[in-house]
């Protein structure tokens, strides 16, 4: 038999900087080794330790209850040596109210309604659950509301159901907690993660094996595809939500919808053709079963991604359209428009409303919070507009430079703006607008530069510049991290893959698009030709 617990006094302390208290180290994997399904090797640590998981009168309290012997239970309650006249109250509720239903399940009307009078109501806590139980003496089908029908045929279960929220109640000294081993360990991988400066991996890369510490080569870095079919500057791309396509628009009025395979390679799926100028921009339904592309000063079209065929063209007589984006899961969509409004659209055409506010600004960039209450769209050319759409409420964002471009994060809490003085702003904009870091170090003096958030939860910002190069930067301090060589024209546009950290795309005035990922040991240069060209090459490579 294990020995009873150790008097208080010096506790034995282990591990190398000798912070860990012994005993509360081998009772907690002895609850995690019971927990496991490992008796026998949990009763054999209990006897070689001389460290039991409970003591004698807990062993017997848990023995009690689970064996229904509920007044007996109580009595071995208050020998535990609880101080927290609450937590008696608490425990002796839960156990009388396991009581009071296995009663009732039994038929035996006139013990469960002594218990409710003389063991629960005096206790006088919870009244509303108290009020509960009467109705159940009139009305069997309450029970059932209330979780507790049947538990008269199976009483172990909910007996050894009861034990866990007693297990809960009690403190940690007296009964660990369930999965106290598996909630350090997830705790301490948890603090490893958030410590990791490159971390871009997902958690399976985690292991209790090795301290955890990402390295610069989780970024994606290297050109793995070059994709060629665009046959003029290539000025904006987006990934899908789920990461399974790509799609691109370009100056020679096209864009192109590019499937993105498991093992990484892209092909062409659809090249769009219908537009009558050059293709500003695209955005992906929520469900990415539909893409809008959107003419310079021209019109919107809507194209089934499986097909490729174009399902309407949105347009105002007179009026050109510059920008596109989806709101309502889908059912509707906005467009700015030349006169510096902002359209909302049915999938149908039918227009459902047309924004003119403080808008003072042609610049094309407007986006939508996911819930459809807040409108982001530029008011003058150094100031930002957020419209919440119910209260009416604007506020803004205020910059001394003029604003290029700005692009949402994934959780609608920030923005990046782009600025023509070569610095890219992050706003936390969950309350009052606040200017969280500046991003430094990209080329910008006469285009128009799109920069992105990216990589494992959004933990990244990528940027193109007119250098011809990608830029990356660590999110939260502001460090650049990578510049990324390969393009011979200025890179307009990048998008980070929403599903895989690590890829990464690049648009730019070369009439090529990049996709970048991780280097691979010994990778082999190889060259195809399908659905489009597309060259293999290694990072910064052109031969």
């Amino acid at each position: 038999m294990a020995r009873p617990l150790p008097s208080q006094g010096r506790e034995e302390m282990i591990g190398p900087k000798g912070v860990i208290k012994k005993i509360e180290f081998v009772r907690t994997i002895t609850k995690a080794l019971y927990s496991l399904g490992y008796e026998r090797t949990g009763a054999v640590l209990e006897e070689e330790s001389g460290i039991p998981l409970y003591s004698s009168t807990v062993n017997l309290f848990r023995k009690q209850v689970l064996d229904g012997n509920w007044d007996e239970s109580l009595i071995t309650l208050h020998k535990i040596g609880l101080d927290d006249e609450n937590i008696l109250k608490s425990v002796s509720f839960l156990i009388f109210e396991q009581k009071f239903f296995e009663n009732l399940e039994k038929n035996r009307i006139m013990e469960a309604l002594e218990t409710l009078r003389s063991q629960i109501t005096p206790l006088s806590i919870n009244k509303k659950r108290v009020h509960e139980f009467s109705s159940c003496i009139v009305s069997p089908s309450q029970r059932i509301l209330l979780g507790f029908a049947n538990v008269g045929t199976e009483t172990l279960k909910p007996r050894m159901k009861l034990l866990e929220e007693l297990q809960k109640l009690l403190p940690p000294s007296i009964m660990v907690p369930e999965r106290r081993l598996e909630h350090l360990v997830e705790q301490a991988l948890g603090i490893q993660r958030e410590a990791c400066y490159f971390h871009n991996s997902h958690e399976s890369c985690l292991s209790l094996y090795t301290d955890h510490q990402c390295g610069k080569d989780q970024l994606p870095s290297h050109t793995t595809q070059v994709l060629q079919e665009h046959h003029d500057e290539v000025w904006f791309l987006q990934f899908s939500n789920q990461g399974k396509y790509l799609a691109s628009s370009s100056n020679d009025k096209s864009a192109i919808i590019w499937e993105v395979h498991e093992d990484g390679e892209l092909t062409l799926k659809h090249k769009l053709i219908g537009h009558k100028k050059s293709v500003l921009m695209v955005a992906w339904s929520p469900d990415d079963s539909h893409l809008l592309t959107c003419g310079m000063e021209e019109a919107v079209r809507r194209w089934d991604v499986d097909s490729g065929e174009c399902l309407y063209v949105y347009e105002k007589t007179g009026l050109g359209l510059i920008s596109c984006g989806w709101l309502l899961h889908g059912k509707q969509l906005f467009s700015g428009v030349t006169d510096k409004t902002i359209c909302f659209w049915d999938l149908d055409g039918k227009e459902l409303d047309c924004w003119k506010g403080q808008r003072t600004s042609k610049t094309s960039d407007v986006a939508v919070t996911k819930d459809g209450r807040q409108i982001i769209s530029m008011c003058q050319e150094t100031v930002i507009l957020l419209l919440d759409k119910e209260t009416k409420i604007q506020t803004l964002i205020e910059e001394e430079q003029t604003i290029t471009s700005f692009s949402l994060s994934e959780d609608d809490n920030f923005l990046l703006v782009n600025l023509i003085n070569q610095e890219i702003h992050l706003w936390n904009i969950r309350n009052d607008p606040k200017l969280v870091t500046t991003y430094k170090g990209h080329k910008r003096s006469r285009f128009l530069i799109r920069s992105c958030f990216g990589g494992l939860e959004q933990a990244f910002i990528a940027s193109g510049s007119e250098d011809s190069q990608v830029y990356i930067w660590h999110r939260s301090t502001g460090d650049l991290l990578e510049a990324l060589p390969g393009h011979s024209g200025t890179v307009n546009c990048v998008s980070w893959n929403p599903s895989n950290p690590h890829m990464l795309a690049s648009a730019s005035d070369d009439h090529t698009i990049r996709i970048w990922g991780l280097s691979k040991v010994n990778r082999k240069r190889k060259e195809t030709y399908s659905n489009g060209t597309v060259l293999h090459l290694c990072n910064g490579s052109s031969k």
